[in-house]
């Protein structure tokens, strides 16, 4: 059953990140797991969330959310296409995340008025995304493509373009990246431990959603 976004005009993606310094990227294998999944980090003060359209629980999970806790900002990661765009946002989907970038998946999102974090992992597609006026970017897959030499070598040809880095990242070289000015927010998936969830140790995650708080960038 397809939900209607309650959210009357479409956020800003870079307001994805004035909601806390890390975006949980989440894999959800039972739908089940999705609210106590969604409440334990709301409880932490984690209230932007990416759930990932790598398991068949993905769509239903983002529904769950959308429609039984309308204070999280839950997204769709791993948008690959048009069609992938689409049903996550009849699914409730307030943005969307790719991996990499195509004009087909910017112009579906434009369309539907949601909301694109794209991934990028070279000059080229910073430049394609910028065309097609998307200047908040995902760095993807973060640490295996240079992490912050990278980041720092991008500053000066990319001063407009601000970073979301996600891929290898930990709770220890978080901070790392937050220092740099032209990140605003990081993404990782430690604060949804796959043993956690499977053991349903909601408070496990709560606290790892917690510990974020101190990682916030000042200003």
């Amino acid at each position: 059953m397809a939900v209607t976004t309650t959210a009357s005009t479409p956020m800003n993606p870079i307001d994805i990140a004035s909601h806390g310094p890390v975006i949980p990227v989440i894999v959800i294998d039972r739908v089940e797991d999705a609210l106590p999944l969604a409440e334990a980090l709301l409880a932490g003060g984690v209230k932007v969330l990416e759930v990932t359209l790598r398991t068949a629980a993905g769509l239903p999970a983002i529904e769950a959310i959308a429609r039984h806790l309308p204070e999280a900002v839950v997204g769709v990661g791993t948008v690959l296409n048009a069609d992938d765009a689409r049903r996550a946002s009849e699914a409730g989907a307030r943005f969307a995340v790719s991996p990499g970038y195509t004009s087909e998946v910017g112009s579906a999102c434009k369309g539907l008025n949601l909301p694109l974090l794209p991934g990028v992992a070279t000059s080229s597609e910073i430049m394609a995304a910028l065309a097609d006026g998307f200047s908040f970017l995902k760095l993807f897959p973060a640490e295996a493509v240079g992490g912050i030499p990278l980041l720092k070598s991008w500053a000066s040809p990319f001063g407009q373009v601000s970073f979301c880095p996600t891929g290898g990242i930990t709770p220890v070289t978080a901070s790392n990246y937050l220092a740099l000015p032209n990140v605003r927010c990081v993404g990782g998936s430690w604060l949804t431990p796959t043993d956690a969830v499977r053991a349903g140790d909601w408070a496990r995650i709560a606290e790892l959603a917690r510990a974020t708080q101190a990682l916030r960038k000042a200003g």
